[in-house]
């Protein structure tokens, strides 16, 4: 029998980006639907799949995207905390809906969010109303409620893993009381998997959950104890709002406040299974589901290793600029600002290299780290991603993900990196990072880039000129002496935190 067709939506994102491997490891021929086919250049599996460029409300891409497919994968959600994201996530929704009905889809699979009755946040009955909208397509669909999803680069982990990290006693919201029901991310691909064989007189929502029905704050300490950490006294305030609570978790996380306000709008509910009736359709994995202490465990162990396999950073940042840098005659006309650093080395390109691809997270980016941390905490408190959201893997790079506050938005590994800020400023910055071979040695070139928009892009470049001297020519120095110091040591490599 012919392999049957499988389209996926959302596959750059934490799940989307983990379940395509696996369903071409069963033998599924898989399409996907992707606003930026650049971001799936680096991936292992890119020349295993359709790519099929456009967005959701594109209603020709979807059309196509959809054609002689037989199963849909529905796994976009709007991680947006203002503005009309529940009509944009209807109208999405719709779009998939009547293009699937339409060419003839055998089943859609939605994973939407595990929710009680009544009253629900802004975000949740979005989520609710995304489920029905494919459930009344005419398509046979499955809708999966999932609660906290536990996993190595899972956003809901990695609020739970910094706040527990940072603070040694932790003021919290009155939701911290809240039962909660994680399931690790495992065993969401485990009934995703599955889902996509149920018959067609299979057409409902199911809760899906683990083991462990938990309080948020036995979740934390339950980390901590994985963790090696002592046990956090916790204190439930009611002072704190769900609105101060993203602001307070933005700040002392990595997780920026528009992935935080979703986040914790969800946590102010009891979310647990209400049925088990997916028992029914889907048994539980082999050996069981994964309960909390475990996926935890699991986790760490991915985290130590620097074999995460998504991570929550993947996800677009809303506001950031998406737009690729324009080549350099299209300026022509334009205000642009620049600034040009190059340096000599008696470093090979390998060695310059290797310092290039491993800048940012726990290495910084070589010069005037108090300037780099003040300008990450204004971004944090303008509702940004900051400074500390970090790198995936130590020592490499792809396209597509986040470092620090800037985006890869092109890798020429060996040559040339090029990073898009998604720092809040008002315009936009590329910086790109080069080097080529000079005599027997390398030659380093660095270029900043800057869009201005407006009188306040043109005043803000005026404002932060005086610092570009000192930031940007320290920068070119240290990478270069960064190379010829670990040259001598014949694996060319990089220790982590050395300045």
């Amino acid at each position: 029998m012919e392999a049957r067709r499988v389209l996926v939506t959302g596959a750059t994102g934490y799940i989307g980006g983990r379940l395509v491997p696996r369903l071409l490891e069963r033998g599924y021929r898989v399409r996907v639907l992707v606003r930026s086919p650049a971001k799936l250049t680096d991936v292992p599996w890119a020349d295993q799949v359709e790519v099929v460029q456009g967005d959701l409300h594109d209603r020709a891409a979807v059309a196509a995207a959809v054609r002689a497919v037989d199963i849909v994968y529905y796994l976009v959600h709007s991680m947006r905390a203002t503005g009309d994201f529940d009509e944009e996530e209807a109208d999405a929704a719709r779009s998939v809906a009547e293009a699937s009905a339409a060419a003839g889809v055998q089943r859609i699979v939605y994973l939407g969010a595990l929710h009680p009755d009544g009253p629900l946040s802004r975000h949740l009955r979005s989520r609710v109303a995304v489920g029905r909208i494919l459930l009344g397509s005419g398509v046979p669909t499955v809708v999966l409620q999932a609660g906290v999803v536990i996993g190595s680069g899972s956003a809901s982990f990695e609020m739970i893993r910094q706040l527990t990290d940072v603070l040694p006693y932790m003021p919290a919201p009155r939701w911290v009381r809240n039962r909660i029901q994680p399931i690790a991310v495992r065993d969401v691909l485990h009934y995703l998997l599955a889902a996509a064989e149920l018959p067609p007189e299979v057409s409902r929502a199911f809760d899906i959950g683990g083991p462990d029905i938990l309080r948020y704050g036995q979740m934390m300490n339950g980390y901590a104890l994985e963790a090696g950490l002592r046990q956090r006294p916790i204190a439930s305030l009611p002072v704190f709002t769900p609105w101060l609570a993203s602001q307070w978790v933005n700040l002392v996380t990595p997780i920026p406040r528009a992935l935080a306000v979703p986040i914790i709008e969800s946590l102010q509910y009891d979310c647990v299974m209400r049925d088990h009736d997916i028992d029914a359709v889907i048994p539980p994995p082999e050996g069981g589901l994964t309960g909390y202490r475990a996926s935890v465990r699991l986790a760490l162990t991915r985290l130590n290793a620097g074999t995460v396999e998504t991570s929550w950073q993947d996800a677009s940042v809303s506001g950031a600029p998406s737009d690729p840098l324009p080549s350099d005659p299209e300026w022509s006309g334009h205000t642009v600002y620049t600034d040009v650093r190059e340096r000599t080395s008696t470093a090979t390109p390998d060695e310059v290299w290797r310092v290039i691809e491993g800048i940012g997270g726990d290495r910084g980016w070589y010069s005037f780290p108090l300037a780099w941390a003040l300008r990450g905490w204004l971004d944090k408190l303008a509702g940004g991603v900051g400074l500390r959201r970090g790198r995936r893997h130590a020592d490499r790079l792809q396209t597509g993900d986040a470092l620090d506050w800037w985006r890869v938005e092109r890798i020429e590994r060996g040559s040339s990196l090029r990073l898009r800020a998604e720092m809040r400023v008002p315009g936009r910055a590329w910086l790109e990072l080069g080097v080529e071979p000079d005599g027997a040695g390398a030659r380093y070139r660095q270029r900043a880039v800057f869009f201005p928009q407006g009188l306040a892009g043109r005043l803000y470049w005026l404002a932060i000129l005086p610092f570009h001297g000192v930031i940007f020519s320290g920068m070119a120095e240290r990478i270069v002496v960064e190379a010829e110091r670990a040259a001598p040591a014949g694996d060319g490599g990089v220790t982590p935190g050395e300045p």
